[in-house]
Formats: C-alpha cells, structure tokens, sequence
C-alpha cells in the first residue's frame, strides 16, 4: 500500500480488492475528525464512540456508490451529524421512559421496604438461572450500565434489558409470595441501594497477606510429598531427614504468617488513629472553609448594586413561576399522602384508557407508537377528565403524538431508501415498507400519500379537528401544520389566481393548482380538497 494514496484511491482499492489494510488507513486518517465531532455533539465518549463505529460502518458499506468527485471528509462530517441526532434522541427518549418509571415508583417506596427485603434477598437470588442471576448482579450489584452487561453475557443492550426485566419481575413475584409487597422499580432503588456495603478498612490486605503465605506453604509441602511417592526404598531412607526440614519450615512458616498477621494488625490500628485524625482537620478545614463563605457572601451582599439585586429577584420570580405544577404535585402530597399526584396522573390515564376502549372511532392506527410518557402527557392539563371536551383533548394529544412517531419513522425510511438506491425516492409505499426500521401496518400507510418526488403527505379523516397536526415528510426535514395552518399556507396561491383573473377569486380550490409552487403549499391543497370531498 502506498501512504500517498488518495482517499478515494483506498477505497476503490478496498472495494475492488477487499483490500482490509487500505479500509484500516482511511480510518486512521479520519478517525480523530470522526470521534472529536461526534464527542461535541453527544457529550459521551461512548455514545462519540458508537457514532464513530456507525459512521465507518456505513462507508464500508457505500464505498462503491460514493461519487468519483466525492470529498471524504467532508462526506463523514455530514454522516456524523445524521447519526449523532438519531443517537442523541434515542438516547433522551430512553433516560426520560426510565425517569419517569423510577420517579413514579420510588414515591411508593419506603426505606422500611429494605429491613423486609434484606433476610430474603440472598435466598431470592438462587431462585433465579445463572444468567439471570448474573445480570441482576453486574446491573444492580456492581452497578454496571446495560450496554456493559449486555457486553460481558455476549449479547446485545435490548436483550440485556429484558434479561434483568424478566429476573427482577421473577425476584418481586418471590417477595409477593411471602408478604412484602413492593413494585419492580422500588425493589431495583432498593437492592441498588443497600445490596453491597463496604468491607471494614484494612481487611483486604489482611486477607490477601494470610492467603499469598497459606497457599505457599501449602504448595511447597504438597509438592514435597508428590515427589517422596515416586522415589525407591533408598531414595525415602535418604530424603526422610529432608520431611523433617520441611515440616520444621511449615512450622517456621507458620509462626511468620502470625508474626506478619499481628504486625498487619498493628499497622491497621495506626491506620486508624492516622484517619481519624485526618477526619479531624477535614472536620476543622470544613468548619474554617465554611466561615470564609459566610464572610465572603457578607461582603457580596454589603456591596452589590440594586440592579443586581432586582436581576436576582427576578430570576426568582421566574423559576417559582415555572415550578408552579411541582409545588401543587408536592401541597397535595402533603395535605393527602394517599392521594398523591401521582395517583391522580396513573387514575386519569387508566380512565382515559378505558373511555378509548369505549370510543373506537375516535382511534387512529399510529396510537400503536405512543408510549407511556404520552399517555402522560395526554391527561397532564385535564385534573378531573369528566367533561366530553376533557376526552377530546387528550385523545387529539395522543393522535398527535402517534403521528409524530410515525413521521420520525417515515423521515429515516426515507433516508434509508435513498442511502441503498442512488439517491432515488421511492414510487410506493410498496418500495419504501421493507427500509421501516420495525414493521407498518398497511393500514397507517393508507393513511398517507407518497409524491413521485418522495414527499409524504398525511391525508385527513373524519375524526380529525382544526388542532389535529399533519405532516410532511421528506429526506432532507419534515414540516407540521394543522387545519387552520392549511388555509394560510395556500394564501400565496390564492392571491395568485386573484391577480391572473382581475380580482376574481375561485369558486373552487381545485382552481389553485396552477398556482401552487411548494412542497408544503402541494401538501395544503392537497388536504383542502381531501377536506372538501368529505363534506
């Protein structure tokens, strides 16, 4: 290989030739640009390092589609930025699932759960198979996060999850059986919690000292033995002096560990005095540090400015005002412990749940997509959800959330489609449906027109409102609008025909098509007539 080949020289040498070493120098060019760019924009370096991997990957994969004027690096940069944003919300959807489920549980939970958990706990564990019981251990024990457990049984982040769901549903379903009740997300804060607590100082050494000796002595008299089997008659009369040695050595081993154990001891107890006394001028520095923070806030207050003081008060009045729903979730679970927020959100999805079940027509197939955050969401402005206008708003929320998936869905598919087909947009749904990252029911794609310029548009339906969001979607972003939005977007339009028929303005919006220029004034027309055909 030769090192002033050009980038695009090593990959057609990789792509003919299966080359490995020039695909390996292509990274070593490239890889600081590739992981210090995605590093800025997922703040982790191992989210920068999966980005990193993703990214060489899809140019091994497109190596032999890359234009002959491609610049590399400049094709990497634009790769990072798709894969940083897909990482980046994926990541935040899983931290917000995953806070709201533990926020939730932990308001049931009590530091009381553990006085009943902890006799149980040892004998709950061997309940479970080894590789179950394992991955409670690195997950909850040793504190691991799922990609590295999914890393040490030998398989992925998502089998993982499900491994220590399904170990610590078994674990909850052994304390039930025998009277403690607590829900899967307590007994994870609780196990995590109180499962592992620290050995008393010193003990470490203590133990490693005993063992190295013991395990020498041990191996030396063994090894005596094995050989004094395999002598002859005169060989054991010449070596029995040499047993008595050995034995007379494991003897003066033995003294030499205790003497050693008890001056391990020793040093131990000065350890101790030498931190307590460092305790001691921590406690002292702390108390002096403190006395300066005092003297120095003094100072700050006797000399700032009155500006500086209303900048502050107003900063204040702004965070009591954003936090006005947490102090009224916190009043009622002061004033009502057994009613608390909470409840009240779980009660009102329940009911919400049930009056969908009894209102079918009010449904779309995307709701399929929307998680328990938007259930959440959903009944969030609705204290009571009694009147029919309560159940109207939150489904039109959950409609919306399903469709905004969905579109997310629809956008990478696009992208996908366009990544293994040259940059072509797909004829039909037909060509697109196998790029969905998860299987779609034909039912939501009817729901939906794809352009021969690769544009989705969503269509309306009976039971959408003025308030219900529609999308369009296509590889380079996607726009959202609403019933009323739609009018608005076709005002260029209409001035248009206005200005071509002498201030005469259409009887019918079909008029408008000749004067329609853009993807999203297509898409408005487009809804309009659809909306008009209906009535």
């Amino acid at each position: 290989m030769n090192m002033s080949d050009t980038d695009l020289q090593l990959l057609a040498r990789y792509t003919r030739h299966n080359a490995e070493d020039a695909f390996a120098e292509i990274v070593r060019r490239h890889l600081n640009l590739v992981f210090s760019a995605a590093l800025r924009q997922v703040r982790s370096p191992q989210l920068a390092e999966e980005v990193a991997q993703s990214v060489f990957i899809d140019l091994a994969r497109q190596a032999n589609r890359l234009a002959p004027d491609t610049i590399l690096t400049a094709w990497l940069y634009q790769v990072i930025r798709r894969t940083a944003v897909d990482i980046v919300r994926r990541e935040a959807r899983r931290q917000i699932r995953e806070r709201v489920a533990s926020e939730l549980e932990a308001m049931n939970t009590t530091d009381a759960d553990w006085t009943h958990i902890e006799p149980l706990l040892d004998e709950a564990m061997h309940t479970l198979d080894a590789a179950d019981q394992t991955a409670v251990l690195l997950r909850y024990f040793e504190g691991k996060s799922l990609r590295e457990v999914g890393r040490t049984l030998g398989a992925s982040e998502d089998a993982a999850r499900k491994r220590i769901g399904r170990a610590v549903e078994q674990l909850r379903e052994f304390f039930a059986k025998r009277g403690i009740t607590v829900g899967a997300s307590g007994l994870v804060i609780v196990i995590s919690a109180n499962a592992v607590q620290a050995a008393p100082i010193g003990l470490a050494g203590t133990i490693s000292a005993s063992a190295i000796i013991s395990g020498a002595a041990i191996k030396s008299t063994a090894l005596g033995l094995m050989k004094t089997l395999t002598m002859t008659t005169i060989q054991k009369t010449l070596v029995t002096t040499a047993i008595a040695v050995a034995v007379g050595t494991g003897i003066y081993e033995a003294r030499k560990a205790a003497r050693l154990q008890e001056q391990t001891q020793a040093l131990q107890q000065r350890q101790d005095s030498l931190a307590e006394q460092n305790r001691q001028l921590q406690k002292e520095r702390d108390e002096a540090a403190g006395k300066l923070a005092e003297a120095r806030q003094t100072i700050a207050q006797a000399s700032a400015v009155p500006s500086e003081l209303l900048k502050l008060r107003a900063e204040v009045a702004k965070l009591r005002g954003g936090s006005e729903e947490l102090a009224q979730l916190k009043a009622a679970i002061m004033n009502d412990p057994t009613e608390s927020a909470a409840k009240s959100w779980l009660d009102r999805v329940s009911k919400l749940k049930q009056g969908l079940a009894q209102m079918s027509g009010q449904t779309i197939p995307e709701l399929q997509f929307v998680t328990e955050q938007d259930w959440l969401n959903a009944v969030k402005n609705s204290k009571h959800l009694e009147t029919g206008d309560d159940f109207s708003v939150a489904l039109r929320s959950l409609r919306n959330a399903g469709r905004a998936e969905f579109a997310t869905m629809a956008q990478k598919a696009l992208r996908e489609y366009a990544l293994a087909n040259n940059s072509q947009s797909p004829g039909d749904f037909s060509q697109l449906k196998p790029y969905f990252a998860s299987p779609v029911d034909d039912a939501i794609l009817q729901r939906y027109e794809l352009s021969q310029t690769g544009v989705i548009t969503g269509k309306t339906s009976p039971i959408d409102t003025e308030d219900d969001t529609f999308y369009t979607i296509s590889v380079s972003g996607m726009s959202v609008e609403n019933g009323r939005l739609a009018e608005d977007a076709l005002k260029p339009a209409f001035d248009g025909f206005v200005a071509a028929h002498n201030g005469a303005q259409p009887s019918d919006p079909s008029q408008l098509l000749p004067y329609v220029k853009s993807p999203a004034e297509q898409a408005a027309l487009q809804k309009v007539l659809q909306s008009s055909a209906g009535k």
